[in-house]
């Protein structure tokens, strides 16, 4: 039984570390971006990245008709939030600020479009929740921009060349 807790203890260690947490975060950052990467896709006229398909025109102002913008702006930013916030996401780039768009985007969508699939909807705001509390962890390239950006300012701030 001792060795059974020493490895539960070592496995709990492990999982709560940085390299646990990095792992745990990378999992999440993945599966929020295929969801809705995924759903970006579906709004494409065929054989392009960005140009809005009329199904989705049509969808905009028809089925999510709720959602109070002009459907022409809202299947707009909708295309370029699935398209570009998960590109983010996988890359580990400004991981808190597209984890929240894409929670603001569950948001309109569990409220405006589908309300009554709030059991999905829950498991995407909980991977946005976790990503945006926590970051993109050490496989994620957030941690070199701090670097960078940290090492610019201490070059260029006056008050800190001393």
């Amino acid at each position: 039984m001792a060795a059974v807790l020493s490895l539960y203890r070592q496995f709990v260690a492990f999982a709560a570390g940085r390299m646990g947490e990095s792992l745990a975060l990378i999992v999440s950052r993945l599966a929020l971006a295929q969801v809705f990467w995924a759903s970006g896709r579906t709004k494409v006229e065929d054989g392009t990245w960005l140009q809005v398909s009329d199904t989705t025109r049509y969808l905009f102002a028809e089925e999510y008709a709720g959602v109070p913008l002009p459907p022409d702006l809202a299947a707009h930013m909708a295309l370029y939030a699935e398209t570009f916030l998960p590109v983010l996401l996988v890359f580990g780039l400004f991981t808190r600020l597209s984890a929240l768009g894409l929670l603001g985007m569950t948001g309109m969508i569990q409220i405006f479009v589908y309300p009554e699939a709030w059991t999905v909807h829950i498991l995407w705001a909980g991977l946005a929740l976790v990503l945006v509390s926590r970051g993109s962890g050490l496989f994620g390239l957030d941690p070199l921009a701090r670097r960078t950006c940290q090492t610019v300012c201490d070059s260029s701030c006056p008050s800190r060349r001393r």
